[in-house]
């Protein structure tokens, strides 16, 4: 009998890659970050956050949050 071996699955080491990106995409953006929202393409955040990481331009709500706050309509 051999030592047992641990091996991970690369899958779960692509989900928390996924998941740190999404944070770091989250904070900086100004979205709420819910760890569910990871991979639903009903959450709003989510279908900004596949924007963003295919190239395309997505909204920066700390812009939309301060121009709307300061009052411009």
């Amino acid at each position: 009998m051999g030592k047992p071996a641990f091996k991970p699955n690369p899958r779960w080491a692509e989900i928390f890659e996924d998941l740190k990106n999404f944070l770091e995409f989250c904070q900086n953006f100004g979205y709420r970050y819910n760890e569910s929202d990871l991979y639903n393409f009903r959450s709003y955040a989510w279908q900004q956050y596949s924007k963003y990481s295919s190239g395309k331009n997505a909204k920066n709500m700390w812009w939309e949050d301060a121009r709307r706050f300061s009052g411009a309509r």
